[in-house]
């Protein structure tokens, strides 16, 4: 009988949720984005997030070359699309936090998952 080693499951990411964007009663912000991230329920959790890399990924209806030397490989093209961005600081006191993203997240993307990675790490 050949014995199978199990890999051990690295996480990379922790799932979140765009909530919405910073607004006041007349105004909204949108070069600021709100996320709620899994597990993080107070203002003292977000600690350990500020200043980590978070991402919002989406599909569009056209391939696109995603990647440097796209015309010489057109089997890079894909639908998919990436959206950087940096958790900022923390908002309110029950574990939202504010991000800014490399290019504003659109309005669809409310209410859909944001990947906050677990790097740079401060430790």
């Amino acid at each position: 009988m050949v014995k199978t080693h199990k890999k051990p499951n690295i996480r990379l990411f922790q799932p979140g949720v765009m909530l919405g964007f910073r607004r006041s009663h007349h105004k909204q912000r949108e070069h600021t984005s709100l996320l709620a991230i899994k597990g993080v329920a107070t203002r003292n959790e977000t600690d350990f997030y500020v200043g980590k890399r978070c991402l919002y990924v989406y599909k569009a209806p056209k391939k696109k070359v995603t990647g440097p030397n796209g015309k010489k490989h057109p089997e890079l093209l894909s639908k998919t699309r990436r959206i950087w961005g940096r958790v900022t600081r923390p908002h309110g006191k029950n574990g939202v936090v504010r991000a800014k993203f490399q290019r504003n997240l659109p309005g669809h993307a409310i209410g859909r998952k944001i990947r906050v990675y677990l790097f740079p790490s401060r430790i």
